[in-house]
């Protein structure tokens, strides 16, 4: 194999006869294995914190300690909300021929439930560091967290592709 074509395949991940119609197939395919491996964790965390206020501490929990709590449940559903919307766009578009603008829809709202997701569970250690430590302690740990997701998430790709642009 050629060292281009093998560049080629490396980026794209299809083959140099892969077509377009062929192509936006993979991304959808790949796109839903990712989004099923978020959609997990969004849910399981989305499904505890609606749990919460029923236990029998959370009315001790500080007046700013309650609003973190809903502001963490509220972006846990907006992210579930994004993470889920592709499969509603594939059920309303079913072979009506939009698959590029599903593809491309439902790569938004991936990278927008990502985003999400980072902020939820960084809010989620601020409002545990509140409750156990303190505030201060808190927003400490919760921008540690948020400075790991964006290393990891966005730091790593980019770093790796730029070694690999040649």
């Amino acid at each position: 194999m050629a060292a281009s074509s093998f560049h080629h395949d490396a980026i794209e991940g299809g083959g140099p006869d892969e077509g377009p119609a062929e192509r936006i197939t993979r991304n959808w395919n790949e796109l839903l294995q990712e989004l099923r491996v978020l959609q997990t964790g969004v849910q399981i965390l989305t499904g505890f914190l609606l749990t919460v206020p029923f236990s029998p501490r959370f009315p001790d929990l500080a007046d700013h300690q309650q609003m973190i709590y809903l502001v963490v449940l509220v972006g846990s559903v907006v992210t579930t909300s994004l993470i889920i919307a592709p499969v509603s766009f594939h059920r309303i578009l079913f072979r009506r021929r939009q698959r590029p603008w599903l593809v491309k829809a439902s790569h938004a709202c991936a990278r927008a439930g990502l985003a999400g997701i980072a902020i939820t569970s960084a809010l989620v250690v601020l409002l545990v560091f509140d409750v156990v430590l303190s505030f201060g302690a808190g927003v400490v740990a919760s921008l540690g967290v948020l400075v790991l997701f964006v290393s990891l998430w966005v730091g790593l790709p980019l770093m790796n592709g730029r070694n690999n642009s040649h």
